[in-house]
């Protein structure tokens, strides 16, 4: 199996490189309006921005930062296919401006935004974020009643693009081997993630990680595998350091990433260098975890109903029969990006 992997470097408002009804899946974190490493990025490309900060109004900087997302989250809807799935990373933000301090609810208003273009809300997910921080508010301490909660989680917002879900040929084994373990939908498709390691890449230059947003690497890889199959191709339209395209490398899916920045094209080539290793890696693990869950569940003197026809392993479920595991063999630099070999495990 093969896998494409390219990177456009372009504002993302306008995607003319796909065609519409070209992405299977959309994963991605914007920059988060009204985090203030984000207001130079947001005036560049919208001078009202800058001006509603230098007048106090943090209500309108909002709205302009979040008219920019706005015309992004329009070309998605455009170039992703019926019933395609749209997963957005986002964070709300605290700021204080003009003297007065509050909470800026990006969900709610990138939320309000995919259903006024049509998209269905799907349920979503929290994820709680490592820290090592010990205080767990903000404000006046320990005298009520101006003190405020620490924001310590972040919203996977889940969107399906129109009313009906994705169909699929007939018996498509691209689908039923891309199947997850029952023990895994369990975990994954909890509305809560508590397990979410912390950040896969370290960037050596200073100013990219001044400029880089990157969500852990469990994120985009547990949502590649969620809802898209392999042949797919995935979407980021703001790339970054290729986190998303680095998952779906994993995953054995094709990518398309956008990005204003061609430096950070150079992060993604260290990451694509270790590629193969991390894919060992991850699929050692889940396959080691499922030969875990079978030893846990004999041991309760239950067993499974089914048998994997590629592994030697039991399975919970029929539709887990044909999972297949693919690990990245190599991958190559090509004149419109990479191109990944997979093998089956």
């Amino acid at each position: 199996m093969e896998t494409s992997h390219r990177v456009v470097v372009d504002d993302a408002r306008e995607l003319d490189t796909l065609a519409d009804d070209s992405v299977d899946l959309v994963v991605t974190s914007p920059p988060y309006p009204m985090i203030e490493m984000w207001d130079d990025t947001f005036g560049a490309l919208d001078p009202a921005v800058g001006d509603a900060l230098a007048d106090g109004d943090g209500q309108r900087a909002f709205e302009a930062m979040h008219g920019v997302l706005d015309e992004v989250w329009a070309e998605l809807e455009r170039v992703l296919v019926d019933g395609g799935i749209a997963c957005v990373n986002v964070g709300d933000a605290t700021r204080t401006v003009d003297g007065s301090f509050r909470v800026y609810p990006n969900h709610a208003r990138v939320l309000e935004a995919f259903q006024s273009l049509g998209f269905d809300p799907l349920p979503d997910v929290l994820w709680r974020k490592p820290t090592n921080s010990a205080a767990k508010f903000m404000g006046s301490g320990m005298l009520p009643p101006n003190a405020y909660v620490t924001l310590e989680h972040e919203y996977v917002l889940l969107f399906r693009n129109g009313g009906d879900s994705r169909s699929f040929e007939p018996g498509a084994d691209r689908r039923y081997e891309a199947a997850y373990f029952w023990e895994e939908r369990n975990r994954w498709f909890s509305d809560v993630w508590t397990d979410v390691s912390g950040e896969l890449q370290s960037l050596d230059h200073d100013d990219l990680r001044e400029r880089s947003a990157a969500f852990p690497f469990e994120i985009p890889y547990r949502l590649v595998n969620m809802y898209s199959a392999y042949g797919d191709t995935v979407l980021d339209p703001f790339w970054g350091t290729g986190t998303t395209s680095l998952a779906a490398l994993v995953a054995g899916r094709d990518s398309v990433g956008y990005e204003r920045e061609a430096a950070f094209a150079e992060v993604f080539d260290d990451a694509v260098a270790d590629a193969s290793a991390l894919s060992r890696s991850v699929v050692a693990e889940r396959l080691d975890r499922h030969r875990q869950f079978v030893a846990d569940v004999r041991a309760e003197g239950d067993d499974l109903g089914y048998d994997a026809v590629h592994y030697d392993f039991p399975v919970r479920t029929k539709q887990e029969r044909e999972i297949r595991f693919y690990e990245v063999e190599s991958v190559e630099s090509t004149d419109e990006g990479y191109r990944a070999t997979h093998e089956p495990v």
